[in-house]
């Protein structure tokens, strides 16, 4: 069972939420999630406490570094997929979830600074690598996004990261008061009232994408578009 994990050292990149909108569009095809809450601030777990949580999904909170390993595993036996959020610092807790990773996700907004702090978690999975002469998996998401301008510094960032070999999700979690949303009124972005949230029907459609890409990555696939993403997301229960 696949062990997917969020990892950058910068606080505030987008991992918490990228966590719980992958979590709840897998729950809402049918399969079982287990989320390890390994922020201190806990959002996922508050998240997880407001009303329309789906019952397939399990946050397990009070992870430290000497328990990860055992809670991953433990998961990983159990749970068709198991989602990993991370402390936004290089810590040993983070080296350790990574080291247990299928596909490791890091969200990084699109600033040099940013783009700085993901190089550094891309380093901590190399030192992973090497430490258990395994390959982990991973790509760069950016996050808070403008569906409809590319600023230069982004595109900048994206032509660095390509010519460096580092992967990036085709889909990008765009900027979204619905997404916001989701640690306000709890649930999945399909239980929030349309009349209440903006645009909810584009940060579903992003949602989807997203997590139809973060599948096919662990199936080995290329990212397919369109009704392939449809397709791939119908056969992840």
């Amino acid at each position: 069972m696949p062990c997917i994990v969020f990892a950058n050292p910068k606080g505030g990149a987008g991992k918490s939420t990228s966590a719980v909108i992958l979590s709840s569009e897998l729950a809402l095809k049918g399969a079982a999630v287990t989320i390890l809450d390994a922020d201190p601030n806990k959002p996922v777990s508050a998240w997880a406490k407001r009303a329309n949580c789906p019952a397939n999904i399990t946050v397990l909170a009070d992870i430290s570094e000497t328990t990860i390993i055992d809670e991953i595993e433990a998961a990983v036996s159990k749970t068709p997929f198991v989602v990993v959020d991370l402390e936004g610092t290089a810590s040993m807790m983070v080296a350790y979830a990574i080291s247990r990773a299928d596909l490791v996700i890091i969200p990084i907004q699109g600033s040099q600074l940013d783009a700085e702090q993901g190089a550094k978690a891309i380093g901590l999975i190399k030192q992973q690598e090497r430490a258990f002469h395994r390959s982990i998996p991973f790509a760069v998401l950016f996050t808070r996004t403008n569906s409809a301008i590319k600023p230069r510094t982004l595109l900048h960032i994206q032509q660095e990261f390509t010519t460096h070999g580092v992967r990036s999700f085709e889909s990008q979690l765009n900027e979204r008061e619905a997404f916001r949303a989701l640690f306000s009124f709890g649930g999945t972005l399909e239980s929030l009232d349309p009349k209440q949230v903006g645009n909810l029907d584009k940060a579903i459609s992003n949602a989807r994408e997203f997590a139809a890409e973060v599948v096919a990555m662990l199936r080995g696939e290329v990212g397919p578009k369109g009704d392939e993403k449809e397709e791939v997301m119908a056969d992840a229960r």
